[in-house]
């Protein structure tokens, strides 16, 4: 998967390709779609999310630029692989997931395989974690029509958000940088993700 399917689009940063190695992608797979587990593509979990194709999770993982030191927010556990990869990458990951069945099976998973310093917490993940901020990256794993302002004002000065904005059938992928009090955006390309539902993003209603 990392040699064809990775490196050969375009997937540089090292680190990187060594996680999404290393990584055991269908043990966070329903079982059923485990024999799919090393294609590269978006895989169905349950409550209606999905778990992202692996070549958007490293694209994604590459886009923060992290060093090993970071303290990462994720937005949108689900299944908890993404939060697993950026484990190896970062200092420590907190991941938030409106699902607390996802949660409560991501958590126990990532346990399990001994990802020990990503912390899952339930809630609403367009409010983020301010009460472990600022972040030196965050990554966002679902759809919103915007950059909620509550995680611009999470990232640290100098820090890297990626998140996929647009409407629900396709999104750009941006990366935006923090710099004091402003934010500068650059896009990665065209995604599509679940959306991003939450106070500050899609209504659930």
């Amino acid at each position: 998967m990392v040699r064809k399917q990775l490196a050969q689009r375009g997937i540089r940063d090292q680190a990187v390709l060594h996680a999404m190695e290393t990584v055991p992608r269908h043990r966070f797979l329903p079982a059923a779609v485990q024999s799919q587990a090393y294609e590269d593509r978006a895989l169905p979990l349950t409550e209606g999310q999905t778990i992202s194709q692996p070549f958007i999770v490293a694209l994604m993982a590459e886009a923060l630029a992290l060093t090993g030191s970071e303290r990462v927010l994720e937005i949108g556990t689900g299944s908890g692989y993404a939060a697993a990869v950026l484990s190896l990458l970062a200092a420590e990951v907190y991941t938030v997931e409106r699902s607390p069945t996802l949660a409560k099976l991501a958590r126990e998973r990532l346990a399990e395989l001994g990802y020990h310093n990503v912390h899952v917490v339930v809630g609403d993940g367009t409010i983020g974690l301010p009460e472990h901020a600022p972040y030196n990256a965050i990554s966002v794993t679902a759809a919103a029509p915007w950059v909620p302002m509550q995680l611009r004002e999470q990232l640290a000065d100098g820090g890297h958000m990626v998140i996929p904005v647009g409407g629900h059938a396709e999104q750009i992928l941006l990366r935006v940088t923090r710099e004091g009090s402003m934010t500068r955006s650059s896009q990665l390309g065209g995604v599509r993700f679940v959306p991003l539902v939450g106070r500050h993003a899609w209504d659930d209603g």
